[in-house]
């Protein structure tokens, strides 16, 4: 019973649609993401004119900040497909994922607030290689509230509801190198990939 209470207290502090698992992948298979990942084409992410320090590889679709919509990117690679299935079947019914962002974190590197954009649905995050703290805050009158999140290697969470649509998210500067992978759907009635575009690469 104290360990059950213990969960469910640690489960209060954290906002309402926020699911997080730890241990949702075996250290092999994080071994094969991290060399994966390692090995695309990482390029700075780019805000409009401006770039950030960590690297990125989008594959289905990427947000364009200068047209500020997305655009199709290249096909998601085969090698995802294992990943895909899990976290659409983690998701429950009707989840299909429709973009993904590979991410590189260099020690020192983080993620400024935000919230995704709005084109997208549910965000689930694979973290991989080394922990992070994902932080949350949302206005509380003429102040913030804020709850932290301490991601460990291998686990997975998933933004849903107030926790996706009210709260700002940031990252914090890492010690180690990380990666993440970040597998969102899109809203009811968005574009999805064709054929082609879903694990056809390599």
């Amino acid at each position: 019973m104290p360990d059950q209470l213990a969960l469910f207290a640690e489960k209060a502090r954290l906002p309402e649609g926020l699911d997080y698992v730890p241990g949702f992948i075996s250290r092999e298979e994080e071994l094969e993401l991290v060399g994966h990942a390692s090995g695309l084409p990482l390029q700075p992410f780019q805000f409009g004119q401006y770039e950030g320090k960590r690297r990125v590889a989008s594959f289905g679709w990427r947000y364009d900040y200068s047209a500020r919509r997305l655009l199709p990117a290249d096909p998601i690679p085969c090698w995802l497909n294992p990943l895909i299935h899990r976290i659409e079947t983690f998701g429950g019914p009707g989840i299909r994922v429709a973009q993904i962002l590979c991410t590189e974190y260099q020690p020192g590197v983080g993620i400024g607030w935000h919230r995704d954009k709005p084109h997208f649905d549910r965000i689930f995050g694979i973290s991989l290689a080394s922990s992070c703290k994902l932080r949350f805050r949302r206005t509380l009158g003429d102040t913030w509230e804020r709850l932290a999140l301490e991601v460990e290697p291998r686990s997975v969470y998933k933004m849903s509801g107030a926790s996706r649509l009210e709260w700002e998210h940031s990252i914090s500067a890492v010690d180690e190198l990380r990666y993440s992978v970040t597998l969102r759907t899109l809203k009811s009635g968005g574009d999805v990939p064709s054929a082609d575009q879903k694990g056809s690469s390599s």
